[in-house]
């Protein structure tokens, strides 16, 4: 008999752990087919809520937030660009250049939620995530959530029209309040059925003995 697992995937377009963790998922769920079968949604957290529209230089960003030198930054790029490469995401060897409001990219994920067909908003996800650290993209511009919208099989009409009207952002702060309200303060966060979860971009392996053992529970 296959289990059925819920599973909400709570992160930000701008994380790039949140792109290697999905890679990881993916493949562990792969792994398991015909064991576990997953219903996957994505739901929002901003790690710079307060960015405005212009963006921030990333080294800049970084510094200020975390306290890291230009050197650290180098090294932890090279060790995320690895393990992109081991679950099949293509990092820029150049960097993101800049860093910025990923608002509009939520509601935007909100609404395939909500309107698009299945596997819709998985898709969007996918090509957020490759517009943002693949492409470095200007994540905060309408044309660039756009493209990748269309990308996604979705109605460009009706995702212009969310983009400039704020449509389902009164939905996505309250999503963003519900997670933080229960103790979410980092992403990834995966959260299977409600009431288990495992944090961080993990390897393919910790995701699938994971998800093993809560389907068994279960």
């Amino acid at each position: 008999m296959t289990s059925q697992l819920k599973i909400d995937f709570v992160s930000d377009v701008s994380c790039p752990w949140c792109a290697v963790g999905l890679g990881a998922l993916e493949q562990a769920l792969h792994q398991l087919q015909g064991q576990i079968s997953a219903e996957l949604h994505f739901q929002p957290f901003e790690l710079n809520p307060q960015m405005g529209a212009e963006g921030q230089d990333i080294t800049e960003h970084l510094t200020q937030k975390y306290g890291s030198t230009a050197e650290q930054q180098t090294q932890i790029h090279a060790t995320i660009r690895q393990r992109g490469a081991e679950v099949g995401f293509a990092f820029n060897p150049e960097g993101r250049g800049r860093i910025w409001n990923t608002f509009d990219a939520h509601r935007l994920l909100h609404w395939a939620a909500l309107e698009g067909a299945p596997g819709q908003q998985v898709a969007l996800k996918k090509s957020l995530l490759s517009a943002c650290h693949t492409r470095s993209e200007a994540m905060g511009q309408h044309a660039v959530l756009l493209a990748c919208a269309v990308e996604a099989g979705l109605d460009r009409e009706r995702a212009q029209t969310v983009l400039e009207s704020g449509a389902f952002a009164q939905d996505v702060r309250e999503r963003e309040q519900f997670y933080t309200a229960h103790g979410i303060h980092s992403v990834p966060a995966v959260i299977i059925n409600d009431r288990h979860l495992i944090s961080g971009g993990q390897p393919a392996a910790v995701f699938e003995q994971a998800l093993r053992r809560i389907s068994t529970q279960e």
